[in-house]
């Protein structure tokens, strides 16, 4: 049976913002799917524990007052997150995350912030992700037009049924992971060892190039040098403080 179709586990978050060793979590969903068995979806909205800028509110639609008085608190949040994907991982399910390498390191800096054991710590190399953005750039590399979720979902012609909440993005990845292995023997047909690995490096490609772009690009080189080329996480340098 071709990895695709089995079980599948979606990972989303939304957070405070976009930097990954500073920024927190607000909403997250682990979503089990497909296989030819109910969907099992687990959510969690978490007070952060710092102001939720008004950009980021707009996007996922999270104020900071919603989260003081209906969030649990944050590293409750961050303990059952790990938790959740700890047993999926333990189970060989693959975890399906867009852009995973932005919501794995935001996961494991947050659970070294909150005192919770790291994923990658219990899990260590059993972990394989399935990352449609970078499956995407490896399969239809010169194709015009952005690369974010709903760019993927059109593509793909997949229903998002609600743009920027942790369960609908979660949901919609699995679904553009699907019809990318379904139109591609080479990713379908390939074990999940095999897709994890090539993954890596074609996460490290796709980087390089990103910063190569930028090297070439006037009012844009001071960028290249931020761009990091490791997947599906960014290993931590030193424990994160509760800055």
């Amino acid at each position: 049976m071709s990895w695709h179709t089995g079980r599948l586990c979606g990972f989303d978050l939304e957070t405070t913002g976009i930097d990954v060793e500073h920024d927190r979590i607000v909403t997250a969903c682990v979503v089990q799917c497909g296989g030819s068995h109910p969907t099992a979806s687990g959510t969690w909205l978490a007070d952060p524990g710092i102001d939720i800028p008004e950009e980021a509110a707009k996007v996922h639609g999270i104020t900071t007052e919603q989260a003081r008085a209906k969030g649990r608190p944050a590293a409750e949040v961050v303990e059952q997150v790990v938790a959740a994907l700890a047993a999926v991982v333990v189970s060989g399910v693959p975890v399906v995350a867009m852009n995973a390498v932005y919501d794995f390191t935001i996961l494991d800096r947050e659970a070294r912030r909150h005192g919770v054991q790291p994923l990658v710590d219990i899990v260590g190399g059993d972990l394989r992700v399935v990352d449609p953005r970078v499956l995407d750039k490896s399969v239809d590399k010169f194709r015009r037009g952005g690369r974010k979720l709903e760019d993927l979902c059109r593509t793909y012609e997949v229903r998002l049924d609600g743009a920027h909440s942790a369960d609908a993005d979660a949901i919609a990845a699995c679904r553009v992971a699907w019809r990318i292995a379904s139109k591609k023997p080479k990713v379908g047909g390939a074990s999940l060892d095999e897709l994890h690995a090539w993954q890596i490096e074609w996460a490290r490609e796709q980087a390089e190039s990103l910063a190569d772009y930028f090297r070439r690009t006037p009012g844009k080189e001071h960028q290249a040098d931020g761009v990091r080329t490791e997947w599906p996480l960014i290993p931590a340098q030193r424990t994160c403080g509760a800055s």
